[in-house]
């Protein structure tokens, strides 16, 4: 019994001292319904981690299958429809009178009046992929209406619905969960590991201190009834070599009957009863999600890490940011263990119910330990720091980094590491490669990279131009990083040509002269297509992908989908009537190789 008051008392504390670092918002519940007809099971939530964004709403289970019924979750209009290959798919946008905008991604069909003015206006603009903007009057909905069935398009990797809660001015993404939808919950989340750093390191090329945590005793409830769970370190105490150390953690969250990991809501670190700095994942727009590399340590997981969250505000980092510190302390962190006693600190993770997960533990920092580390070693390169207008010049290669770039200094360096034919040249090279900077460091503004092109590969030195020419129309600059490739159309000045990139990697200029390959998936010269429901084409790219997809039916703009950049597919509708027809298809790559087919066939 004393030791549950124990518990209660701490928890009262801790959540005066939460409400400080973040103050109470009342959502409207009830104003928003289940936007589907079966109940909501999640397959991820707000601000689960994903590759340079969070994610931004919640992952609907739609059964495994598509076209269940969705309805709009509250009255409002249509204020906009979006159609693209990745990303949503195809989305509708609700405005709300209570100031607040939701959103359906991956939708396989839109309501027939608003499907048949999506296709007037992508006929009006040829152009398959849309993003339109709809006035107030046009399509107002009321909640419950039928406004598309449910799909896979986009960059889903299977059937459900992504549902956003964005607050109309300024377009930032709410949690959907802070809204009383019908998402059981009373589990805790779980905490499966610690993470400290010396902050006298640099913070990508340090290292993490990773430590298991384990659970002890028995599940338990706040004060205000919601599920609690404890964790400890084995052994309590952390003897540390640093004087000035910062945390991170890893852990995820479950719904009630559901073992689906999603993202934790709230962490906040105590020092000594006091609370020191917290993350909440909520209020964040399009605009700031790529900052999610500056609150997970980017590098441990980009070598193949588990992804863990910072406990500390990166100094690159730019407002406005997912941290809270206590009114009058610094936004940072950073623990100040110089004083050689054992400090009692305790990391609290909540979910959007309540359910509480503590970590308790003590620290220590141990001269003994530092001196045996030895002397830290200087990188080679050159120091750049968040904030900082400046690059590298070298004979065949420079960059450039903005102000804005970096979340924190660290050391780079642009070499050649090959020559075209070497172990690290792309076929087709006609420039050195260039190791620049490391894949581990992100970037928040792209990096602008120069390279020349070498003048000794090819006869008569036809490579040698200070300005464009045929042959460069066809160069481009390709960033490679393992098996990941970048391809982008370069700039040329005074014999120089640039690219923006938004990450690190070997460097290289790239001659392609190749161009695409369309392959009709179906018999199409002379054939007779009354029974067939549509026509589709696969486009391939050798090496910058596609640019430009342009199919003309006698003539006219025939509009072609391409979801998930799998195949181009025209599904026949009134814009084929029977007769017979000549099509014309044309695809054009990154470097402006172009390709024509002309194909007759009968409807």
């Amino acid at each position: 019994m004393m030791k549950a008051l124990f518990v209660s008392a701490g928890l009262l504390i801790s959540g005066a001292a939460v409400a400080q670092l973040f103050p109470a918002t009342n959502y409207p519940h009830d104003y928003f319904r289940n936007p589907l007809d079966v109940p909501i099971k999640l397959a991820a939530n707000f601000g689960e981690l994903r590759p340079n964004h969070y994610h931004m709403g919640l992952d609907i289970r739609t059964m495994q299958r598509e076209n269940l019924p969705v309805h709009a979750a509250a009255d409002g209009y249509v204020s906009r429809v979006e159609i693209e290959p990745a990303g949503f798919g195809q989305a509708i946008y609700i405005r709300h009178p209570n100031g607040y905008t939701t959103v359906y991604g991956h939708l396989n069909q839109f309501f027939p009046a608003l499907a048949a003015y999506i296709s007037e206006q992508q006929y009006k603009q040829q152009s398959w992929q849309v993003d339109l903007e709809l006035p107030a009057g046009l399509f107002p909905v009321k909640k419950g209406d039928l406004i598309a069935y449910s799909g896979n398009t986009g960059g889903s990797q299977g059937p459900h619905l992504h549902f956003e809660i964005r607050r109309t001015a300024g377009d930032v993404n709410q949690n959907p969960l802070l809204f009383g939808l019908p998402v059981p919950d009373n589990t805790p989340p779980s905490i499966v590991r610690l993470a400290w750093y010396d902050r006298a390191e640099d913070s990508y090329e340090g290292k993490a201190h990773l430590l298991p945590v384990h659970k002890i005793g028995v599940p338990g409830h706040t004060a205000a009834g919601d599920a609690l769970a404890r964790y400890a370190l084995t052994p309590d105490l952390l003897t540390v070599s640093a004087k000035r150390i910062t945390f991170a953690l890893s852990a995820f969250d479950t719904q009630s009957g559901s073992s689906n990991p999603n993202g934790i809501f709230q962490a906040v670190l105590y020092e000594d009863e006091q609370p020191v700095i917290g993350f909440q994942l909520n209020n964040i727009s399009y605009d700031n999600t790529r900052n999610i590399n500056a609150h997970i340590d980017y590098a441990l997981r980009a070598m193949g890490g588990p992804f863990v969250q910072r406990l500390f505000l990166m100094p690159g980092y730019p407002a406005p940011t997912i941290y809270a510190s206590p009114a009058g302390q610094p936004t940072t962190g950073v623990l100040d263990l110089g004083d050689g006693k054992v400090h009692r600190l305790r990391v609290e993770v909540k979910d959007t119910y309540g359910n509480t997960s503590l970590l308790e533990y003590q620290v220590k920092y141990d001269p003994s330990l530092s001196a045996a580390a030895g002397a830290p070693v200087t990188p080679p390169g050159k120091l750049f720091y968040p904030g900082m207008v400046d690059g590298i010049d070298t004979t065949g290669c420079s960059f450039f980094l903005g102000e804005k770039s970096l979340y924190d200094s660290v050391w780079l360096s642009a070499t050649q590491v090959g020559l075209p034919g070497s172990g690290h040249s792309l076929s087709g090279g006609v420039s050195a490669t260039y190791a620049i900077g490391a894949p581990w460091v992100p970037l928040l503004e792209p990096v602008l990279v120069r390279l020349s092109l070498l003048h000794d590969n090819r006869p008569n030195d036809a490579l040698a131009v200070s300005g464009p020419t045929a042959i460069n129309d066809h160069i481009v600059m390709v960033c490679t990083n393992g098996s990941q490739r970048d391809v982008q159309r370069v700039e040329w000045h005074d014999g120089w040509a640039s690219a923006r990139f938004r990450g690190f990697g070997n460097f290289q200029l790239v001659e392609d002269t190749i161009a695409p390959v369309i392959t009709p998936l179906q018999p199409m010269e002379g054939a007779h297509l009354g029974l067939a429901p549509r026509i589709a084409f696969s486009v391939k790219d050798n090496l910058s992908g596609i640019r430009h997809f342009r199919a003309e039916l006698d003539g006219a703009w025939l509009c072609f989908t391409n979801d998930k950049n799998l195949a181009y597919i025209y599904k026949f509708d009134s814009h084929c009537l029977p007769g017979r027809h000549t099509l014309t298809v044309t695809a054009e790559d990154v470097a402006g190789n172009k390709v024509f087919r002309e194909y007759h066939f009968t409807r």
